[in-house]
């Protein structure tokens, strides 16, 4: 009888120990399943690149079955767990639930942003984390100056052109830098907002940005984007939001219509309900192997595991793609190894580098202890995430999408509400149905 194992989460991750178990697992010996929200992986680092434009939304993304060969996907979410009857209750994309059972459970959920007690900041506030969050972001920078280019109160009208971001680690920062450079790109649309001008603002709780990498490098970035008018106040906090205000803990009111929440992940919810040990941090806790504590056939990796870091054994390795990749890879084979013949080993990898893409051919990056700056840097991150990207078709697209904006720049069209058609019968214009109409910005 063939073996189930039954990975819950399609992020890098999951997808990467699916991929790897197609390759070490024969046809005849394991039925794999996948269990994802959605049918595609979304490529992470390129998240700022869909925001700003560069990149269209659908090729930073990977479709799971035009990649998985002998995958069986269920599209679902898991809601909870029984690992001592060896089952999954998941909530099927038509509703209903259904109880999975498995010989080999891999746990690879993910992450969440992290929110926190700040009053105002789910009403108010726009997170960074989701296609859907990048591309309603654009959206919504773009509504912003055709708000403010209808307002005669120059003072109306900076709020509109104010823009906070809240957190400075790799997708604050990067976000900000991509949508700011492609904000600076259409305002020569807008002669109003031109004349008047952009006011962007990194909010850090930490003495510095990026404390990721190294300092120099952080000092680097920090020196970039002042130079581009960045206001970067570090050891700040937002006290709290409204819909037309930010209040800093420094005691300044920012006026503004946007606030983007960036300040941290927190591991899945759902981790607390599948009947495994957690760390402090809420992350399922696992020896170097990947194994989870007191199980033997349930393994865990990525932002929702405390997987030992080989470089910091005393601390769980970094919520980073290219460390879930290479746990994805290491996990599958220990699934494979645990089930058949072979050894299982310890996931080993140390980080190599880092790249923090941050717009107009900039970017920080350090690869094997040597530090890049500015076009070489941006160039090195590029040429990384083209060979990391799953699929020639992919690759293909990034290079299309990428040489398309150098030469021809950014397109300015606000597209809200695709997906929100009009109702049959009902009034569009341009377009537009009804309710995307209905979410533009007031004055």
């Amino acid at each position: 009888m063939a073996w189930h194992v039954v990975i819950a989460g399609g992020g890098f991750g999951g997808f990467y120990a699916a991929r790897t178990l197609e390759k070490v697992l024969p046809a005849q010996a394991a039925r794999i399943t996948l269990v994802n929200d959605v049918n595609f992986m979304l490529y992470t680092p390129l998240l700022p690149g869909a925001a700003a434009g560069t990149l269209e939304p659908r090729h930073v993304v990977v479709p799971l079955r035009e990649e998985l060969k002998r995958t069986d996907l269920r599209l679902g979410r898991v809601c909870s767990g029984d690992p001592a009857e060896h089952r999954l209750t998941i909530r099927t994309s038509e509703g209903h639930e259904e109880q999975l059972s498995y010989d080999q459970l891999i746990i690879a959920l993910g992450s969440v942003s992290r929110s926190l007690p700040v009053p105002g900041l789910a009403e108010y506030a726009r997170g960074f984390k989701t296609l859907p969050d990048a591309v309603e972001l654009r959206n919504h920078v773009l509504r912003t100056l055709e708000a403010a280019e209808t307002v005669e109160d120059p003072a109306v009208r900076q709020a509109w052109l104010t823009y906070v971001f809240v957190g400075a680690g790799y997708a604050g920062l990067e976000g900000l830098a991509e949508l700011q450079d492609f904000a600076a790109d259409v305002i020569e649309l807008y002669p109003r907002c031109r004349t008047q001008g952009m006011r962007w603002i990194l909010v850090e709780a930490q003495e510095r940005v990026m404390p990721e990498v190294q300092p120099s490098l952080a000092e680097f970035a920090t020196r970039e984007l002042r130079g581009r008018g960045i206001e970067i106040r570090t050891r700040t906090t937002l006290d709290e939001v409204t819909e037309r205000t930010a209040r800093l803990s420094d005691g300044e009111v920012v006026p503004t219509r946007t606030v983007a929440w960036t300040a941290g992940v927190r591991p899945h919810p759902v981790i607390e309900h599948l009947g495994l040990p957690l760390d402090r941090g809420g992350r399922i806790r696992t020896d170097r192997t990947m194994r989870v504590d007191g199980f033997d056939d349930v393994w865990a990796i990525g932002d929702a595991a405390a997987v030992p870091d080989p470089a910091k054994l005393d601390s769980p390795s970094p919520p980073t793609a290219q460390h879930a990749i290479r746990q994805g890879r290491r996990v599958a084979r220990n699934v494979a190894a645990s089930i058949g013949s072979g050894r299982v080993r310890p996931f080993t990898y140390k980080t190599l580098g880092v790249f923090v893409d941050m717009g107009r051919g900039e970017a920080v990056a350090s690869t094997l202890g040597i530090k890049w700056r500015g076009a070489p840097a941006w160039w090195l991150a590029r040429t990384y995430h083209l060979a990391m990207m799953p699929g020639l078709k992919r690759k293909l697209r990034l290079l299309v999408d990428w040489n398309v904006g150098l030469f021809f720049g950014r397109d300015a069209s606000e597209l809200g509400g695709l997906g929100h058609p009009p109702r049959l019968g009902e009034e569009s214009a341009g377009g537009t149905g009804a309710e995307a109409t209905e979410s533009a910005p007031r004055s």
